[in-house]
């Protein structure tokens, strides 16, 4: 079997059809075989609490024995609990891809998430990724989407509505975001007067997935597979420049914010790449993946 060369830059069309669509989807090439096997190793231990670095992720969204067996498993900022996870979702190479995306100067993680979506599990509503971001300046993200598992149409895969990126920005609304009858309800919401919303899945092989603007609806429908548990690695990316906001705040992750300093501290939004070649300097300690 052939090895997938990773995606190391796009072309002009690529980038043209990010803000065209909203999205780009990659079959394969976003991480290698053994970066694969490196991250499946640490799911059971991440999700049963066990913490390499023995710090906990700042989000942790399922914990079993506590949470119903049919909702997704997410943790937000692994990161900060393995270094593998970290050498990842901080990759210079992803976020170089992120950044000439969208035209930055170079960018920062604001946020992981470690996704597990067994057999059975309910929807993810939709939901546009920067309509949470109101306690950054500026507002917005790119995010990268990895495939830890073949993905199937059944089995719940990540969806798009093609286009939502050029809609308007909506209110966040986290009722609507575990487990929701209706997972479409909010982009059906959004949807200009008689758009139809146009789906697509992102049905990839391992080691593929995607990258998405801040503001294209997103989400996913039940796994209705008997046998694809679906894993997924996500990086929110941030322009370098982003600041804290003034007075507007969010409740976990305005307490990285020091008092009198707007600006975000690198020990927790560290600068994966920058054009003058600048990143993070503590970021040489982390495994090396790729």
């Amino acid at each position: 079997m052939a090895v997938a060369e990773l995606v190391d830059a796009f072309t002009p069309e690529q980038v043209e059809r990010l803000h065209r669509d909203g999205f780009l989807i990659f079959d394969e090439g976003l991480v290698s075989e053994r970066v694969l096997e490196l991250l499946r190793e640490r799911y059971e231990s991440l999700f049963a609490g066990e913490y390499e670095t023995g710090i906990r992720p700042d989000e942790v969204n399922w914990v079993p024995g506590r949470d119903p067996e049919d909702r997704t498993r997410q943790l937000c900022n692994a990161w900060k609990a393995d270094t593998v996870v970290a050498a990842q979702v901080l990759s210079e190479r992803i976020g170089r891809l992120a950044a000439q995306l969208m035209g930055y100067r170079g960018v920062r993680i604001l946020q992981d998430n470690v996704l597990w979506k067994p057999p059975g599990t309910k929807a993810i509503g939709f939901h546009q990724d920067s309509s949470y971001a109101g306690y950054l300046v500026p507002p917005e993200m790119v995010t990268c989407w990895v495939a830890l598992d073949d993905t199937e149409a059944d089995a719940g895969p990540l969806e798009f509505v093609r286009g939502s990126n050029r809609w308007p920005k909506s209110a966040p609304d986290r009722s609507q975001f575990h487990a929701p009858d209706d997972w479409l309800a909010g982009a059906r919401a959004a949807a200009p007067e008689g758009a139809e919303l146009e789906i697509v899945p992102v049905v990839v092989k391992a080691g593929g997935g995607s990258f998405h603007h801040g503001l294209t609806w997103h989400g996913s429908a039940p796994n209705r597979s008997s046998r694809v548990a679906r894993r997924a690695l996500v990086s929110h990316l941030i322009p370098v420049e982003t600041r804290f906001h003034e007075t507007n705040v969010d409740v976990t992750y305005s307490r990285y914010r020091r008092r009198r300093d707007l600006s975000l501290d690198e020990s927790f939004f560290p600068v994966l790449w920058e054009e003058s070649g600048y990143r993070t300097p503590w970021l040489a300690e982390l495994p090396a993946v790729e």
